[in-house]
């Protein structure tokens, strides 16, 4: 199906509606108050289209929806309150829209959440610190791309299910919180591109189901432990470039069997570059300079090096 124009009013009609998916046409406008009230519908789906305006306070009264996406629209001005209501709230996206203001705090009230997607608008203001301390089951949150600020959560460490953290391309400021560390089952680690500063906090490098670790482009001034990768045997994506990161590259880094990709460059690292490294049968992709390092007399073969930087996402 591939509709054109706006949402019909007469939708509002239908108040037997348990899911609602009009995704990938060729929508456009914005939504029509009659959609408020079909107080059935567990499922609202209107991403990919070319849908405007502000979204509405009125959706918030839609109380038994489940998921809620409207990503990749042209959606402007504020989140707004009311979709605190919305307490049987799984799946809040709303990603790749021009949406402006501060996520309201209200929003991470919602103890149902397990996705919270506002991916690249232009959102700002800070988190609330006991952010997770109301939301147990929250897996995924994706807010990089945004102009948010302030300090990290310390509450993080508290989101026990959270399996991916995106908080890169911002404006946060002050320490990564060491609670992150208690995060057993996160697998993608993003707080590159901010403004961040002071150690790493170690227990990040012993969360056993980490893949991905993206903390370019901060002021971070720590070493690295050199059983990283034997607390980190799932590693695949190492990003720690444009840092003040010093000491030795750590000797165990050949036990990263699944490493692809090494970004290291641009800090403080000394020493011999640990022919280890190599060892790793997966790594396509290395980039150690800009730091004050020693070769080893070793063949290398760099045959599958890439452009990192375009994989960065």
């Amino acid at each position: 199906m591939n509709l054109r124009g706006t949402i019909p009013p007469h939708l509002g009609n239908l108040s037997f509606l348990f899911s609602l998916d009009l995704s990938s046409n060729n929508l456009s406008g914005h939504l029509p108050k009659e959609l408020g009230e079909l107080h059935r519908l567990r499922i609202i789906q209107l991403s990919y289209n070319g849908l405007n305006g502000k979204i509405p306070a009125w959706l918030g009264n839609l109380q038994r929806v489940q998921r809620l996406e409207m990503e990749n629209n042209n959606f402007t001005g504020t989140i707004p309150q009311t979709l605190v209501n919305m307490s049987n709230l799984e799946i809040l996206n709303l990603r790749f829209n021009q949406l402006s203001g501060q996520v309201p705090y209200s929003i991470f009230r919602i103890s149902s959440l397990k996705i919270i997607s506002l991916f690249s608008n232009s959102l700002s203001g800070s988190l609330p610190n006991d952010m997770c301390q109301h939301l147990p089951k929250l897996k995924g949150l994706y807010l990089s791309w945004n102009e948010l600020s302030g300090n990290v959560p310390s509450s993080i460490g508290k989101c026990n299910n959270l399996q991916i953290l995106g908080l890169s391309y911002n404006q946060f400021t002050g320490i990564i919180p060491r609670g992150i560390g208690n995060l057993t089952q996160l697998e993608e680690l993003y707080l590159g591109m901010n403004n961040l500063e002071g150690q790493i906090p170690t227990p990040i490098f012993n969360i056993s189901s980490l893949k991905t670790i993206f903390l370019s482009n901060n002021s971070l001034s720590s070493s690295l432990p050199n059983a990283l990768c034997h607390h980190c045997p799932m590693l695949e994506w190492l990003f720690l470039e444009h840092n003040e990161l010093s000491g030795n590259i750590p000797s165990s880094m050949g036990e990263c069997y699944k490493l692809q990709i090494l970004n290291l460059a641009a800090n403080q690292f000394s020493g011999l570059i640990p022919k280890s490294i190599f060892h790793s049968t997966m790594l396509q992709e290395i980039y150690l300079n800009d730091n004050s390092l020693e070769g080893m007399c070793f063949t290398l073969s760099f045959s599958k090096v890439r452009n990192a930087f375009s994989l960065i996402s």
